[in-house]
């Protein structure tokens, strides 16, 4: 129906009836801003052969709405993007502040290195966080499946459709061998060992 309505409003111009349908998912989802997400699944992802394995709530108004296909797909899809892309946070607010404000230090040191003016170094400084942001926050990271998006525009548009604020709260990401210090065999000294020399 909210097809039919838009290609109405739009004089019959599929183009228009898109930009239509996007902007009321837009409004659909700020209205929805206020809404509790208590309700939805835990979904497990496991990646090729077992050597990346995701973990990750993603939150709904319902468990109606969590049960839908549209709704498993969704979560299904943002586990994959972690998977892939290996966000350090959701958001934003989850930087602990002496990470960002070390970022920051580096990235004056490595401006003003290249002799930048100090007037315009905060210009550049606030787009290399934007850059720093959209690497470790799957919010802000581009959707893998398309990535004119961010996963924050993805939600947002899902949650128009879906008609209930859709919210991801936590994962966790498991790397086979990630964190441990893997041995180095020298196949020379080894043979000379097994042979006693």
């Amino acid at each position: 129906m909210d097809c039919k309505k838009a290609l109405e409003e739009a004089v019959g111009n599929a183009d228009q009836a898109v930009e239509i349908l996007r902007k009321s998912g837009a409004i659909k989802a700020a209205k929805r801003a206020g809404k509790i997400a208590a309700e939805g699944l835990v979904v497990s992802y496991i990646h090729g052969v077992g050597k990346i394995g995701v973990l990750v709530e993603v939150n709904c108004e319902t468990d109606f709405v969590a049960k839908t296909n549209a709704f498993k797909a969704l979560c299904n899809d943002i586990a994959m993007q972690i998977a892939g892309a290996n966000p350090k946070y959701v958001s934003r607010e989850e930087v602990p502040a002496e990470e960002m404000e070390k970022e920051k230090a580096i990235y004056r040191e490595q401006l003003k290195a290249e002799g930048k003016p100090d007037n315009i170094v905060d210009k550049i400084l606030e787009g290399k966080l934007g850059r720093y942001y959209s690497e470790v926050c799957l919010v802000d990271q581009p959707f893998i499946k398309d990535e004119d998006k961010t996963i924050a525009q993805l939600l947002a548009e899902k949650t128009g459709e879906i008609g209930e604020k859709i919210t991801v709260r936590r994962f966790v990401r498991y790397e086979l061998g990630e964190g441990l210090e893997k041995k180095k065999n020298d196949l020379n000294a080894e043979v000379a060992e097994q042979m006693g020399s």
